[in-house]
């Protein structure tokens, strides 16, 4: 099952060149086995499926054609890494190691397997060069010495170019007797073990006990409890509306306006629990926000940079920079709207719920994937192009503005899918929510604004081109604020501010 490729990287590297630690285990050969028809896992070994990471940077998921079907990991360069926690790597000591990756480019890499961290103790690596494919798979093994014991492990990319270089189906280690051979799929809980959950020192006590959050899966899907959501989503409709007043405008919407938090290196969706592992975000809203943010410490976390009070969200993108140096949005407006013909049946986000758009890997325009794109708003507009033909050249009283939209549709059972984005997806032609994603939500999108007269030569998001543009955004709003909004506003398809008023 083929796909078509660029083989121009689409983003700049998130993660640069790390310091290799201490090496763990000694690699004393690399063997290949190059046949689609092989044993799908080597016998007695443990078997960690490619998709069933807890946490990533820049991978993407996709049907394989390997022997076996299922998904594997694909799209991968310089930088990316997964994280799976709670590998059975058996007793310390010897230990096979092997990993199924397919290329269908020459300028290969390597693949790096670590334990604890992207830069921790190196496991194993695989130089890697082409396969026939992205769906002509072989298996590569290692020999060595192992720690032993369950451990998170990392499969890290590396790579002297941009482009892509590898998918990757399936890891699997042998060696000491650590126990029964085990396969992680997505969609299990993985076995009782260190947890997955980041912790940090505890925040102060609040009087405001939030509502119940799920704990995260190992394989990425984190499930809402069905009976809970079913209680919730009837409560929500047997709530009545406030009789609209003040003739409002006719469009389903309220929003949250927002101005810059704080930045720094950290992605708690994308790599949680890892500060530093990202490239640099602007945060607005919550003023917590940090690598081990969950739902509860947000929640818990009173200050926020957005109005209502009552959003503890945390909201963020790729900073903007001027050669080198952040350009903060002078605002950001978060909007709450739905595009759908039957509006009313909108509910609102779980409490926890998260989702990010865009593609930070994405460095060519590419409508089908990004859908809309910087622009000059303001009187005298757009004035010309810069010299790449990239950015738009605005006039003294115009000010850069880019938009980017979240889906409309939710599939009803999960906050968190393992590419953050497989949860959700987009109405039908009919603008109705349906099939994989029945449940309609609030249409979620950012209008971010960079200061008047923005010098855009030189410009460049942390991502890379401007092309690569994305946002993320995590729930925690009080439960009551949020639903008032929705019933009010959203399912009578009227316009309301920020304060949640007509």
């Amino acid at each position: 099952m083929s796909h078509p490729r660029s083989f121009l990287r689409r983003r700049s590297t998130a993660i640069v060149a790390l310091p290799i630690l201490a090496v763990v285990a000694a690699t004393i050969a690399v063997t290949t086995a190059n046949a689609q028809s092989e044993a799908p896992f080597p016998a007695g070994a443990r078997v960690v499926q490619a998709e069933s990471f807890a946490a990533n940077a820049g991978a993407q998921l996709e049907n394989t054609g390997d022997a076996g079907g299922g998904r594997n990991v694909g799209w991968l360069a310089n930088g990316d890494w997964m994280r799976y926690d709670d590998v059975d790597l058996g007793a310390a000591g010897p230990l096979a190691a092997t990993v199924r990756v397919a290329a269908a480019t020459n300028d290969g890499g390597t693949v790096e397997l670590r334990t604890g961290a992207v830069d921790g103790p190196l496991l194993a690596s695989y130089p890697v060069t082409r396969t026939g494919g992205w769906q002509k798979w072989t298996s590569l093994s290692t020999t060595g010495t192992g720690p032993g014991g369950r451990q998170s492990v990392f499969v890290v990319l590396r790579a002297s170019h941009r482009w892509d270089f590898v998918n990757v189906n399936w890891l699997a280690f042998a060696g000491g007797p650590g126990g029964a051979p085990t396969t992680t799929v997505p969609g299990t809980t993985p076995p009782a073990g260190p947890t997955a959950t980041p912790t940090k020192p505890a925040t102060a006590p609040t009087t405001t006990t939030p509502p119940a959050a799920p704990p995260a899966q190992g394989t990425g899907w984190v499930a809402v409890d069905p009976v809970k959501r079913a209680a919730d989503v009837a409560a929500f409709f047997a709530m009545k509306p406030r009789t609209v007043t003040n003739n409002p405008v006719k469009v389903p919407e309220f929003n949250a306006s927002c101005k810059v938090s704080h930045r720094n290196d950290d992605d708690p969706i994308v790599a949680p629990g890892l500060p530093g592992a990202s490239h640099n975000h602007t945060f607005m809203g919550n003023t917590s926000t940090d690598a081990f943010s969950t739902a509860d410490s947000l929640f818990a976390n009173k200050a926020t940079t957005c109005a209502p009070a009552q959003d503890h969200s945390a909201y963020w993108i790729p900073t903007l920079l001027k050669n080198g140096k952040a350009v903060d949005p002078s605002g950001v407006t978060v909007y709450y709207g739905s595009r759908l013909r039957d509006p009313g049946k909108t509910v609102p986000f779980p409490f926890g719920f998260r989702m990010i758009t865009g593609d930070a890997k994405n460095q060519v325009d590419t409508p089908d994937k990004q859908g809309n794109h910087f622009w000059c708003a303001g009187i005298g507009g757009e004035t010309g192009r810069t010299a790449d033909g990239e950015w738009p050249v605005c006039a003294k009283t115009a000010n850069l503005v880019r938009q980017v939209t979240f889906p409309d549709c939710w599939d009803g059972k999960h906050l968190d899918s393992p590419d953050h984005k497989s949860h959700v997806g987009p109405a039908d032609r009919d603008g109705k929510c349906s099939g994989k994603f029945p449940v309609a939500i609030p249409s979620v999108s950012f209008v971010i604004g960079y200061p008047l007269s923005t010098d855009t030569a030189g410009i460049k998001l942390a991502s890379g081109t401007g092309f690569s543009m994305h946002a993320d955004f995590f729930n925690a709003w009080e439960p009551k604020a949020l639903a008032e909004r929705v019933r009010d506003c959203l399912n009578q398809g009227v316009k309301c501010g920020s304060d949640g008023q007509f």
